[in-house]
């Protein structure tokens, strides 16, 4: 996988999009207009309403340009369009380790991933150690809490 690419799942994009869609449709207009009336009102030094949405404004163009660049350098990888028994990008693996127990991951992009919903980023360290991998083999997992080995038990794309 190239390093320099954006990839995402169609479900993750659709995130991206609804963000920029909310920020420049909804908050900016407003926005706009609480600082046009702000700075209608004279001084501007001492106006909490114009200096609070001047920076906001800033926020939100900031958010705004890195969503745009983020949504331009999407590479979408659909997993409903996927099969296979290798772990790839948009993979749901189920693995087992020593004790017995079951853990779940989608591997997702850097923007949507969730690590309570077992969601992890392609460049994690635990998807890195996963990636290419098939069912059946062992991996050595070097996690925050120390080295765990586990077995890949399935692969599904969904």
């Amino acid at each position: 996988m190239d390093n320099n690419k954006n990839y995402i799942t169609p479900e993750g994009l659709a995130k991206l999009k609804a963000e920029y869609h909310q920020l420049m449709h909804v908050e900016r207009p407003k926005l706009v207009e609480v600082v046009a009336w702000a700075a209608s009102n004279g001084d501007r030094s001492e106006n909490a309403d114009y200096q609070y949405g001047k920076r906001r404004l800033r926020e939100i163009d900031r958010r705004v340009h890195f969503l745009t660049k983020r949504i331009e350098d999407a590479e979408v990888v659909d997993p409903k369009v996927m099969k296979g028994q290798t772990v790839l990008f948009s993979a749901t693996v189920t693995l087992s380790n020593e004790e017995g127990d079951e853990l779940v991951y989608q591997i997702v992009g850097e923007d949507e991933f969730d690590p309570k919903q077992g969601r992890i980023s392609w460049k994690s360290p635990v998807a890195r150690a996963l990636l290419g991998k098939k069912i059946g083999d062992e991996v050595k997992l070097i996690k925050p809490s120390g080295e765990d080995y586990v077995t890949i038990e399935n692969v599904e794309f969904k």
